[in-house]
């Protein structure tokens, strides 16, 4: 059975690192994309300070629906292009938003989310979604977050290849 490696990280380097090893074991040998994401989402939701909300929204060929998370309930669907999420999507580069009051067209699922990082999931050519986390704070992910969380997407993508 996995257990969360709760040990504080001296670092947000370590924090990330451990993360990506603990995240790669919860995934491997499992196939399955909607399994990994909610055992993925699960794992960052508990290990990162700070965050009220990580999980994933899929791309349908359409648009965006929400997949496995942690946090309040979320709306369901986003268009490219339309708030954070639709916007790393239809980018296909990375979102980081100090305030997202302050972000055109941000879509508030819940009203106490106050920055907010989401990573676009690419496998290949192929847009398989984005990563979002929500936090409570304003600014709170700087680019070492940043890093970290592109790292673990990618851990998360290639459990998918």
């Amino acid at each position: 059975m996995f257990e969360l490696n709760t040990a504080p990280a001296a670092s947000k380097a370590e924090l990330y690192a451990s993360l990506a090893e603990q995240a790669g074991y919860l995934m491997t040998g499992e196939p399955d994309r909607i399994a990994n994401a909610a055992n993925f989402s699960a794992l960052l939701y508990h290990a990162l300070p700070d965050v009220n909300w990580v999980g994933f929204y899929f791309f349908d060929s359409t648009e965006l629906v929400v997949g496995p998370f942690q946090g309040k309930p979320a709306c369901v669907r986003i268009a490219l292009g339309r708030g954070v999420c639709g916007t790393a999507a239809q980018t296909r580069e990375t979102q980081r938003v100090a305030d997202v009051h302050a972000f055109p067209g941000h879509i508030a699922c819940d009203a106490a989310s106050r920055s907010e990082v989401v990573v676009p999931l690419v496998l290949g050519e192929a847009l398989l979604g984005v990563l979002d986390i929500d936090s409570p704070s304003p600014n709170r992910f700087d680019a070492e977050d940043q890093s970290g969380l592109e790292r673990l997407a990618q851990v998360f993508l290639n459990a998918c290849a």
